[in-house]
Formats: structure tokens, C-alpha cells, sequence
């Protein structure tokens, strides 16, 4: 075998260099002009490259709006793992309130993008729709299952599971828009404080005992 003198792995690092430059550059100006009035004009403009450079790497706006979307739904899945129910686990409302933060604190750290999907949630374009479904059938699937545990367990009253999660879900998602939407930045600043009373608030709604 003829020994290689690395310039093929230079190229490849080079050219996923410039790949990440290109999705780095598509995020801010998406963040800036919002998706649907981004062209692929701007993200060549912006990048200062050529449109034949930008088809090396991507066909569409759509498809690298769509893995900047993948990259986070990623994060977001990765932050969401089942209740450690042992013995030495921390107790269930620790985890559970540490699952919270993780969301939030992607939201936060993702601000452009996410800010994308709140104020243009429906009807960015097909792919990114199906996406968004698909995620979000998968975050009621994982609650719902967290909450049947919970109840098997005794850790919860007899409820309703599916519409309970969808409850949760609605919770988290309203804060998610909340958190990059406001002006102030308040709940941005303060995600551990927030991630705390929306798992108060769903444990035990609105009525003290």
C-alpha cells in the first residue's frame, strides 16, 4: 500500500473548516432576517463566497436551515434521558429539575435559531414542519412514558398521562418562547430559577395544600 502524504485529510479538514463557516454565517443571518425572508443570496453575501461554493455544500436554504435545525434537536434529545430510580440517585424532583435547566439552558445558548422556530413555528417550509412534528411527538412520547413510570411507581396520582404531557410539553414550550422572545432578558439570566418553578407548577398546579 502506497503511503499517503496527508494531503487528502487536509483537504477534507479544510473543507469541513468552510462547511462549518457557511453554517455558522447561515445562523446569524437567519437569526437576523428570520427564515422566511432569508435568500440564499444573503447567506453567500454574508459568508463572502460563491454561489457555485455554496452549492458544494448545500442544495437549498431549506437544507441548511435543516441541519442547523437537526444540530439542535440533537442537543436537546442528548439533555433528555430517563429518571435514575436506585438508591444512590439523587432524588426524582433533582433530576427532573436538572432535565429542565439542560432545555433551557440550550435555548439560551442557541438564541438564534430557537428564536426562528418560536416566531416562525408553522409553515417554514415542509421538510423543517415534519421535523418539528416528528420532535415533538417524540418529547410527548417521552413524557408520557416518564409519567406512567411515575405512576407505577407511586409517585404520582392517578391522571390522565397523554393530556398531562401534552400540559407539560405547552409549559415548556411557552417558556422556551418566553425565554428568548422577552426583552429583558430576565428568565434568560435566571434559567435555574425558571426551570425550578415550571417543575413546581406541574407537580402541583395553582391550589396550595
Amino acid at each position: 500500500m502506497m503511503p499517503t502524504d496527508g494531503r487528502a485529510e487536509r483537504a477534507n479538514k479544510k473543507r469541513e473548516l468552510r462547511r462549518r463557516e457557511i453554517l455558522d454565517v447561515a445562523r446569524a443571518v437567519f437569526a437576523e432576517k428570520g427564515y422566511h425572508h432569508t435568500h440564499v443570496a444573503d447567506i453567500i453575501e454574508a459568508a463572502g463566497i460563491a454561489r457555485g461554493t455554496f452549492y458544494l455544500y448545500f442544495e437549498s436554504k431549506s437544507a441548511i436551515f435543516l441541519e442547523l435545525l437537526e444540530q439542535l434537536l440533537v442537543e436537546v434529545r442528548s439533555s433528555i434521558v430517563g429518571v435514575d430510580t436506585s438508591d444512590s440517585a439523587p432524588p426524582v424532583q433533582v433530576q427532573l429539575v436538572d432535565r429542565i435547566r439542560r432545555i433551557l439552558h440550550l435555548v439560551v445558548e442557541n438564541h438564534a435559531l430557537t428564536t426562528i422556530l418560536v416566531r416562525e413555528a408553522v409553515g417554514l417550509d415542509a421538510e423543517v414542519d415534519a421535523k418539528m412534528r416528528e420532535f415533538y411527538q417524540s418529547l410527548h412520547f417521552y413524557l408520557k412514558d416518564a409519567l406512567d413510570n411515575g405512576k407505577r411507581m407511586g409517585l404520582l396520582r392517578d391522571l390522565d398521562t397523554e393530556v398531562a404531557a401534552f400540559c407539560v410539553l405547552g409549559t415548556i414550550k411557552q417558556l422556551m418562547e418566553q425565554v428568548v422572545m422577552s426583552e429583558d432578558g430576565r428568565l434568560a439570566a435566571d434559567v435555574d430559577r425558571v426551570a425550578l418553578s415550571v417543575l413546581d407548577f406541574n407537580l402541583r398546579g395553582l391550589i396550595g395544600r
